[in-house]
């Protein structure tokens, strides 16, 4: 492959093109794929000093017009070719006009340029290894980053097979999504990789990773229905530096338990060869699923301590991203409206076959927990949609990958299981894969493979549960006399405007000899309409706790009645299920957030109850809510003394439980992070720090913990921290650094971290950031600590005033993060009501000034606004005068 020429690594500002559902469909109707070729030069990418590389890209196709465009956001574009021919080069928007297509036959079409690399996580991106200077390339392309890299059809309905050919330094490993033909060493020190086509792809999964990675192997295979043996080659690849970390065994180990199960489940053989699974740095995401070579954060890759709630997690995004081989991969959504298609499909089977095929059989717990908090709170938003979403445009589809296309759609799935049946859910995979491989589908697809597995009509069921928003509220309603029920109901809230069918179950839940809370009655039922009786109820013994949605079922936010209040803020950890334990917590927190449970009685339940959880999920999300409660919703004159008690507490739970366990590193990470706000807890921290907790392990990310608590607080200044830096010096620890600077309670630290985004103070266009997509994360991090509001007081007007530059200079994954992590939510505004709050007021006054800015902008910032409004009514709720009536009943 011919060197082009490379540019001067500088920012390069580059275009973006908002596609259109309607103008891509319409490049759909005229237009198919028979072939692509892709060809990167990357044998400069270790050069600093080069920022671009030559790309090329070649296109068999057919048209029924003459002119069409592909899609490209590079610095410059050399040449477009059309059947031999070169044409005049117009490129506008990111967009690059091609000419003189036959409509008789096939074309070719050549586009050479050069694309840029990224530092955002977007495109190819660059990293440098600060430990030994290597550098390492990988892309990333959902939903439609592809075209920063090579000239493209930017949207999942034109497949086609992928040839990728790629010259990189001969000492690298370069990896595709199919396995390399041919590997050609040349005379200057380089090598070309040239991949074999793949099976069609959509464009967004197709993957290029290059550098010096290291590669542990493995192997599965399985047997055939025509006697053949189906052999898949495994690799897992890190950078060179943290090889010694690489736990291969249990990565690999929970790999081959996911293709077993899917295998079996979904009767379709592995469709893509190989398997590669790359842990990557810099990474905007958990995982992504390109076929046959998915790439994760290197979160997973665990350096320091981890706790099997983490490996847990890791498990459930392993085959969650294997789910979407056949979910997403083999069958593909024709346009973003139905994103849902594949990953409410993988959040589902992610979370079953790592609960079903690995060790980690409680991931349901977790799921119920963690997961559905985040579809609840998104589903609460001004801004939720539907699960089958309405996506004009590309910006749109960015910001759908959210807690209802993930964690919602997954809910609905699993009711959907317990609606049809397990085995006619999965028959109607297996019907819908051999009906669409390798194509593209909608909703009518899926729901017709369904309906003739179960043998139901789905459209209702869709009609309730994918069309419409906003979750279902489910309460218990009970009669007694004379110590038994005569009566159970179950009310279904239609402030969302639909009354959904769930089928699920009711606990009922007593004291046992011992005190802790045993069920004593199961009742599965149908719930539907506003109010369904359980006649099944009627004699028993009334019971002290009666939980809706038991084991989880549905989707729906669940209350308690009076006496199950006071039972839960009692003894809800006494449960012995983890699940049930978990929905109850759940029914709490989000009590908590509405505003019906007074934030300090959810703190209270949490501190009495929580040292004697043995869950470490549950612990671990609990903590969580804890703090969340303390910072959000708890009344801001009680907020002081509540951060004292919780890293009081904090710091009791990790001497208290067992040393070197789990559940102590739990505890010592809460106790770490509450520590942040609290300066009078410096000195235990120094403790810690000096090793006086028995069986406690001080790896770099605890230790950087409980550095920046002690840089919060003022404890701690740049001479200590770049000493703990000094110690090791990582990419991890950089950013732990930079953000213990940046977190220091120090106008000048403010400042630097301030102007090190690129933002001015004044009148002024933003500036260059140099930073990478991770340091600004730490920067911000550092930056917004709650302890320093009145250091950021001068900040609120420079953010509002330089809300348009951040979002249309700075791509998307940066806008989003400056936009929604720098929000001034933090503003005390003592004493006034929610819509008098000056951050509130100040929001609202820039929307109804700033009408026609961009959508994705409107929508974080509404995002932003809502939940500072929540948090304003919750903690009203613990000083009003009817607080005590709320307690009793959530």
């Amino acid at each position: 492959m011919p060197r082009g020429p490379g540019r001067a690594a500088r920012a390069l500002l580059l275009p973006v093109s908002n596609l259109t559902r309607t103008e891509t469909r319409r490049r759909a109707e005229q237009l198919t794929l028979h072939a692509v070729t892709i060809e990167l030069d990357l044998r400069d990418a270790r050069d600093p000093a080069t920022a671009t590389f030559p790309t090329t890209t070649t296109l068999r196709l057919s048209s029924t017009a003459t002119t069409t465009w592909l899609d490209f956001l590079g610095p410059r574009v050399h040449a477009v070719v059309v059947d031999g021919q070169e044409q005049v080069v117009r490129v506008a928007d990111g967009r690059v006009a091609v000419d003189g297509l036959r409509t008789d036959g096939e074309s070719t079409v050549v586009v050479r340029g050069e694309a840029a690399y990224s530092r955002t996580g977007e495109g190819m991106h660059r990293f440098v290894d600060p430990v030994d200077g290597e550098t390492y390339l990988y892309t990333q392309y959902e939903p439609a980053d592809a075209r920063r890299v090579f000239a493209c059809t930017e949207q999942p309905d034109l497949k086609a097979p992928y040839t990728v050919v790629v010259a990189a330094p001969a000492e690298w490993q370069v990896l595709s999504n199919s396995a390399a033909d041919s590997v050609i060493e040349w005379e200057d020190g380089s090598r070309t990789w040239t991949f074999a086509p793949t099976p069609p792809l959509s464009t967004y999964i197709t993957a290029v990773v290059a550098g010096p990675y290291h590669r542990a192997e493995g192997h599965w295979s399985r047997g055939l229905a025509d006697g053949s043996t189906l052999d898949v080659p495994l690799g897992l690849w890190c950078r060179a530096s943290l090889a010694p970390y690489l736990d291969a065994e249990e990565f690999l180990e929970v790999t081959r338990q996911g293709l077993d199960l899917f295998h079996d489940a979904f009767d379709y053989p592995y469709p893509w060869g190989k398997y590669d699974q790359v842990l990557v740095p810099e990474y905007n995401l958990g995982a992504m699923e390109n076929p046959g070579l998915v790439t994760f954060t290197e979160k997973y890759l665990f350096r320091s301590q981890a706790t099997e709630a983490q490996r847990e997690g890791r498990a459930t995004t392993i085959l969650h991203e294997m789910a979407h081989m056949w979910f997403g991969d083999l069958a593909t959504m024709r346009w973003w409206d139905d994103l849902w298609l594949k990953e409410s499909f993988a959040d589902y089977m992610g979370t079953y076959a790592t609960a079903t095929a690995t060790r980690f059989s409680g991931a349901w717990t977790s799921f119920a927990l963690r997961r559905k908090a985040w579809a609840y709170r998104q589903d609460q938003l001004p801004t939720t949609h539907p699960v089958v979403a309405d996506i004009p445009d590309l910006e749109a589809a960015k910001q759908n990958f959210d807690g209802i296309t993930y964690a919602k759609g997954a809910s609905v799935l699993k009711q959907l299981v317990a609606f049809v049946g397990p085995e006619a859910f999965l028959a109607g995979a297996r019907t819908y894969f051999r009906r669409h491989a390798y194509g593209s589908t909608t909703l009518p697809d899926l729901l017709a493979a369904l309906a003739e597995a179960s043998g139901r009509d789905l459209s209702s069921w869709s009609g309730q549960w994918l069309e419409t928003t906003g979750p279902s509220t489910l309460t218990p309603e009970l009669e007694v006399a004379d110590g038994t029920v005569t009566a159970l109901r179950v009310r279904q809230d239609d402030d969302g405007g639909v009354l959904r069918d769930h089928r699920l179950v009711v606990g009922c839940y007593s004291a046992g000899d011992d005190g802790a809370l045993v069920r004593t009655h199961r009742i599965a039922t149908d719930v539907s309409g506003s109010v369904t009786d359980l006649p099944e109820a009627a004699g028993i013994p009334v019971p002290d706790l009666v939980l809706v949605n038991d084991d989880d079922l549905t989707y729906a936010k669940v209350r308690l009645d009076e006496r199950s209040t006071a039972t839960a803020l009692r003894d809800a950890g006494t449960i012995e299920g983890a699940l049930s334990r978990a929905v109850l917590w759940s029914a709490l927190w989000n009590a908590t957030r509405d505003g019906l449970l007074p934030a300090a009685a959810f703190l209270d339940a949490v501190v009495s109850q929580l040292p004697a959880e043995r869950e470490i999920g549950i612990a671990r999300d609990l903590l969580a809510h804890a703090a969340g409660a303390v910072e959000h919703y708890l009344p801001t004159a009680a907020r002081a003394g509540a951060r004292v008690l919780l890293a009081e507490e904090t710091f009791t739970g990790m001497e208290r439980h067992e040393p070197g366990s789990g559940l102590q590193l739990v505890w010592a990470r809460a106790f770490a992070d509450a520590a942040a706000r609290a300066p009078e807890a410096a000195d235990r921290v120094r403790a810690v720090l000096a090793g006086e907790v028995p069986g406690l392990q001080l790896d770099p990310e605890l230790r950087w913990s409980l550095w920046q608590a002690l840089a919060a607080t003022g404890a701690a200044g740049p001479q200590e921290l770049d000493a703990e830096l000094a110690r090791e010096d990582t990419a991890t620890t950089r950013l732990a650094h930079r953000a213990a600077l940046a977190g220091r309670p120090d106008a000048e630290a403010k400042a630097q971290a301030w102007a090190a985004l690129g933002l001015p103070t004044q009148d002024a266009a933003l500036g260059d950031s140099p930073l990478s997509n991770d340091e600004v994360d730490a920067v911000i991090a550092g930056l917004t600590q709650p302890l320093h509001v009145e250091l950021l007081a001068g900040y609120v007007e420079p953010y509002f005033a330089l809300l348009p530059g951040m979002w249309a200079d700075r791509s998307i994954e940066i806008a989003e993060r400056l936009v929604g992590d720098l929000y001034p939510d933090w503003v005390d505004g003592r004493g006034s009501a929610p819509e008098d709050h000056p951050v509130v007021a100040r929001t609202r006054r820039w929307l109804a000034e700033h009408e026609d800015a961009p959508a994705g902008l409107r929508r974080t910032l509404l995002e932003q606004l809502d939940d500072l409004e929540r948090a304003l009514r919750a903690r009203s709720t613990g000083t009003s005068p009817d607080s005590a009536a709320r307690r009793g009943h959530v």
